[in-house]
């Protein structure tokens, strides 16, 4: 992970619409991004933005009730060819990996990168950590971005639904999943409670 090597840790979030009615043809768009980028263990940028958008721009009750977000904020936001652009610039001149805490995210990206015929913005590994969380653990389903913190010990960073603190807390617990795969390396596993002393890992990552 040196060099030119660049882990980019990325959030969305997205329309929805009402639980009680159908849009015809509603998909959700992305009306706030954030970005972590990381070089060589240490946070090159972070950048954060609401979204206008563009197919159905009026927000659902429902979305800014559950997101905390408001009309205002969406409608000065950037366009979503402005953020294309913000991505494709961030990924110049390095080999990415890109990180997100689950699947939902590139998979919207995609998508209305294909509804609007513009090229997706990345080249490079894509990992859900959420499915590297679940298989390093052993755990049956999927856990939740902030429900993982929890397990460490540890608190999100800012307010959970926000891009940019799920980015970040996405970073942490990559940071932490990393040290715990270390850990392992150097001591033989026995049984997962005796596996990880959580408190020495906390200190050392404090």
């Amino acid at each position: 992970m040196k060099g030119n090597h660049q882990l980019l840790f990325l959030d969305f979030e997205f329309t929805m619409p009402e639980k009680s009615s159908r849009y015809k043809g509603f998909f959700p768009e992305i009306i706030e991004v954030g970005i972590v980028s990381v070089v060589n263990d240490r946070i090159r940028e972070q950048f954060s933005s609401y979204v206008t958008p563009m197919q159905f721009p009026l927000l659902t009750a429902r979305c800014k009730s559950f997101l905390h977000i408001t009309q205002r904020q969406v409608d000065e936001g950037i366009t979503f060819y402005e953020l294309i652009k913000k991505l494709s610039d961030i990924g110049k001149n390095y080999t990415n990996s890109i990180i997100t805490w689950g699947n939902m995210d590139l998979k919207v990206l995609k998508n209305n990168c294909n509804k609007r015929n513009i090229s997706f913005p990345f080249s490079g590994m894509e990992i859900d950590l959420s499915m590297e969380y679940k298989h390093f653990f052993g755990d049956k389903n999927q856990t939740g971005l902030w429900k993982a913190v929890k397990e460490y010990g540890r608190e999100g960073i800012g307010k959970h639904h926000r891009a940019l603190d799920d980015a970040l807390t996405t970073y942490h617990i990559f940071k932490l999943v990393e040290k715990d795969k270390r850990y392992l390396e150097k001591h033989e596993p026995t049984t997962i409670g005796d596996r990880i002393d959580f408190t020495q890992l906390i200190n050392r990552f404090a």
